[in-house]
């Protein structure tokens, strides 16, 4: 489970960067600015949740069973939070209209929250913290 969550976390960075380099040098000579920030917005989040699943996959704290719910909430919080943003974020480029997919942003959001608050329950609960 740990490599899976470290591959995981390392793909989402790698992606972060990708996605953060076409949306400061290419994505704004294509849309307007509040798309562009739009679509940074879901960089960030993408980023710092990399970052999560990096420190998630090296922790010995939580169990696996713990840390896979978390490592899935986190997954499945990114996919449609982040990707949903970029989708929408670039919806005056394609002729598809994305913005039929807006409610998957804040069920990624819900998802991302849920991810975060079980970690810290798990931590909380833990005897190796008290």
């Amino acid at each position: 489970m740990n490599k899976t969550i470290l591959t995981t976390g390392i793909l989402f960075g790698f992606l972060a960067i990708l996605f953060g380099a076409f949306g400061a040098h290419g994505l704004e000579k294509l849309v307007d600015s509040e798309s562009v920030d739009t679509f940074e917005t879901g960089v960030r989040y993408q980023m710092y949740h990399a970052l999560f699943l990096l420190i998630l996959g090296i922790w010995n704290g939580p169990s696996k069973r713990q840390k896979k719910t978390v490592f899935l909430t986190i997954f499945i919080g990114t996919v449609l939070f982040s990707f949903s943003i970029y989708l929408l974020a670039i919806n005056s480029l394609i002729a598809i209209d994305f913005k039929k997919i807006a409610f998957l942003t804040p069920i990624g959001g819900t998802f991302l929250i849920i991810g975060w608050f079980l970690l810290g329950y798990y931590v909380l609960t833990q005897k190796a913290f008290k």
